[in-house]
């Protein structure tokens, strides 16, 4: 931009779809994009590496990818021994908190996100949470967020000096097929993002709740994913 510096923001990174198209908004917003990912020992590892493709597809300005074992903790499909479920209906998905749901996971996120935001002097986080999709998750809410918000206005020197780190979330109310929709605008990297919890290797299960929410955002969308699946 003709030698402007940009004012940067920090963007959670998981590699997935959601983040992804969270990270281009961030871009289209004009912010400098600082990815941060979590390797938190979580069962679907792989989408770590695709967090770094997408940080050099999306040309970041850092990416930085940090160690946390909740495994060591665990209470989660996705960081313990327990199945992850496979072919559920949306009213199952939506009944109660699914076993996927990772304690504190989005707390220790955006905790390690303002830290890293304090650091570069930034104000901003960018969060892909959504609530259509993931109505039993309680840390992807609006409530969360903004007490999140507010304890990091008490919590921290940047809110202690007066200026704050806000937590931004463009996706929250938003279907996933709306998501793929304006991710397509914004030339979204879509063939590099992983979604599954439960992958074959690298390789999409298409069974389980995230797959099964993948698959049906991008038919309604009217496009073909361009990942491929274990199970179409």
């Amino acid at each position: 931009m003709n030698g402007q510096i940009l004012e940067r923001s920090v963007v959670l990174a998981s590699g997935g779809l959601d983040s992804t198209v969270t990270a281009a908004i961030a871009r289209r917003d004009g912010y400098a994009l600082h990815l941060l990912t979590v390797a938190y020992q979580q069962r679907h590892a792989v989408e770590v590496e695709r967090s770094r493709q997408v940080a050099t597809a999306l040309k970041a300005d850092q990416h930085v990818v940090i160690d946390v074992d909740l495994r060591a903790i665990g209470g989660s499909a996705l960081t313990g021994d327990m199945s992850v479920p496979k072919h559920r209906t949306e009213f199952e998905r939506n009944r109660d908190v699914p076993v996927t749901y990772v304690p504190g996971r989005n707390l220790v996120f955006l905790s390690l996100a303002a830290a890293h935001a304090e650091v570069l002097n930034a104000s901003i986080i960018y969060f892909g949470a959504n609530v259509i999709d993931y109505s039993g998750y309680p840390d992807c809410r609006q409530e969360f967020i903004q007490a999140v918000e507010a304890t990091l206005q008490v919590g921290t020197k940047a809110g202690m000096q007066g200026k704050g780190i806000e937590i931004r979330a463009p996706l929250l109310r938003m279907t996933k097929a709306e998501i793929i929709k304006l991710g397509l605008t914004l030339n979204v990297p879509f063939h590099l993002t992983h979604s599954c919890y439960d992958p074959i290797g690298s390789i999409a299960c298409g069974q389980c709740d995230s797959c099964l929410i993948r698959k049906r955002g991008f038919e309604e969308a009217g496009v073909v994913d361009p990942i491929q699946y274990a199970v179409c």
